[in-house]
């Protein structure tokens, strides 16, 4: 027990900024990254919701372009990583921001692998492949449950081989997650269910996990406290603002 409690624990995490209209200060922190370019990683629905749009205008105030990237499926593919690197050379960006699910937030952690290592995405699979940091990444999470805006996983589908690779790297945990409950409100009922039931699997795990300590056991335990009130409550009233913020 005691050689338990005294062993050397390394936390690699993004900086958190979480509440109401987090993403509208996008253009802030882009700005502090020194960002001159954005590549703007999503899908067609979110900027149908109006969320892209509300990040561009954050951009724009801040004098920084972009370059919307919304060729994203859901689990990306290794092509859709490769177009998206090469969009982003060509268009001269120097930062990524991804608004999404865990499937935008994977892409554009693999595009940013890819551009700054300068090899095919399938080439890193595995652990700690990736010998050169990516861009700047900012996430802003629509969704509930992925993780991938504070995590150094990216899943993608490797296309020929139909299956899905992990890469796994301290090298491409996102920087910052604006962690903004509105977005959530354009969730339908059925994917605030299964997104929030991803969420409870996650911090189900960490608690159970082999390498779980004091720390993460506190914040696993209040995740479960959450989920387990909330989440049926937001199922119920989707628009509800305080609801979404607590799951």
């Amino acid at each position: 027990m005691t050689e338990t409690l005294f062993e050397l624990r390394k936390f690699v995490a993004p900086e958190f900024i979480i509440g109401v209209d987090a993403r509208r200060l996008a253009g802030r922190y882009a700005k502090n990254f020194g960002a001159n370019h954005v590549f703007l990683v999503t899908g067609p629905e979110l900027i149908k919701a109006g969320w892209v749009g509300d990040v561009a205008e954050s951009l724009e105030s801040e004098g920084i372009q972009y370059t919307i990237f919304p060729d994203v499926s859901p689990n990306p593919r290794d092509y859709e990583v490769m177009n998206g690197a090469e969009l982003y050379k060509k268009k001269g960006c120097d930062a990524v921001i991804a608004v999404g699910g865990g499937s935008p937030i994977d892409c554009a952690k693999g595009i940013g692998i890819v551009v700054s290592n300068e090899q095919h995405i399938l080439e890193f699979e595995g652990v700690d492949n990736v010998s050169i940091p990516a861009p700047p990444l900012i996430c802003i999470p629509t969704t509930s449950g992925s993780a991938a805006d504070v995590s150094q996983f990216a899943i993608i589908n490797d296309t020929k081989r139909k299956v899905k690779i992990a890469i796994i790297s301290k090298k491409i945990v996102p920087d910052i997650s604006l962690c903004d409950p509105v977005p959530l409100t354009s969730l339908t009922s059925d994917l605030t269910a299964h997104t929030g039931m991803d969420a409870l699997v996650h911090s189900i795990e960490a608690y159970v996990s082999n390498a779980s300590s004091p720390v993460t056991d506190i914040q696993a335990l209040e995740s479960i406290r959450l989920i387990s009130a909330y989440l049926p409550l937001a199922y119920h009233n989707p628009d509800h603002i305080g609801y979404r913020y607590k799951t």
